[in-house]
């Protein structure tokens, strides 16, 4: 497609989005929606799109990539609305944003390596934002941006990844499983005695203490988590093809049952995919 063509398109996309939040003859759901009411589905889409891409289904990553541009559109064009920026200026912004942040590329500072580059990324971001460079920053500023930006799971791991490089880290795996069965014995006696805000603090520290586990097992626990699910999933499909009537008129019993019945054939069909053939096969 030739860049005007390209163009076009994202034009044709503006002018649909502006349509829908004109207030003469707009649409009434996306004329109501204001920059924090569309922040889930901000999120939701970019989770959509690592899910099609993951799938190697090129339709799907271009329709979900289509999904999440939406969304940039549309926040610019409320904030448009609002007098606030527009999505020229989105464009505009970014596009700088990539040269200053490549002078190995669009200027004459030459690099060896990956990690240079990384390296000069992180200075220059430093000064466009006036910090110290990453060196001088306090820990803690670090921290707090993680906090901040990223997925609670995600951020818990950078946390507890960058504590233990400055050395604020256990001496071994015995003090990471004292400290889980400390913050077990915590949450359940926050469970018995405290109120649901201390219940809910307690939980968090247990939560931090498992994924400090995973750090020190260098397990993923994002990715463990996904595939329990699937897991979970899975059973519960084989569940609803065993059962001859709605599931809720089964007892719990019964549910735990057709349950392990699943369990145990999931698991056989995946030991005969995993059987190494032989030449008797």
């Amino acid at each position: 497609m030739k860049n005007s063509e390209t163009l076009a398109a994202l034009q044709e996309l503006i002018d649909v989005v502006a349509k829908l939040r004109s207030p003469d003859g707009g649409c009434p759901w996306d004329l109501v929606q204001t920059p924090e009411t569309l922040t889930p589905y901000v999120i939701e889409e970019a989770y959509e799109v690592v899910d099609a891409i993951n799938s190697g289904d090129k339709e799907a990553i271009a329709e979900e990539l289509g999904d999440l541009l939406l969304q940039v559109v549309l926040q610019a064009q409320i904030a448009k609305e609002y007098q606030q920026f527009s999505l020229q200026e989105v464009a505009q912004g970014i596009s700088q944003k990539l040269i200053r942040r490549h002078p190995h590329v669009f200027g004459d500072v030459s690099v060896q390596n990956v990690d240079e580059v990384r390296q000069n990324w992180e200075q220059i971001k430093a000064a466009e934002k006036g910090e110290p460079s990453p060196e001088n920053q306090k820990l803690s500023t670090k921290l707090s941006s993680y906090a901040r930006k990223l997925p609670p799971l995600m951020a818990t791991m950078k946390i507890s990844q960058k504590a233990a490089a400055v050395g604020f880290e256990w001496e071994n795996i015995d003090g990471v499983w004292d400290k889980f069965h400390e913050e077990l014995q915590e949450f359940h006696e926050a469970l018995a005695h405290e109120t649901p805000e201390r219940q809910q603090a307690e939980l968090g520290d247990l939560l931090f203490s498992i994924l400090q586990l995973a750090r020190w097992y260098n397990l993923d626990p994002s990715e463990a988590l996904q595939e329990t699910n699937q897991r979970f999933i899975q059973r519960f499909q084989k569940i609803e093809v065993f059962a001859d009537r709605p599931l809720s008129d089964y007892t719990l019993e019964e549910l735990e049952a057709l349950w392990q019945q699943a369990k145990a054939q999931l698991e056989g069909d995946r030991g005969r995919k995993e059987k190494p053939m032989t030449n008797d096969q």
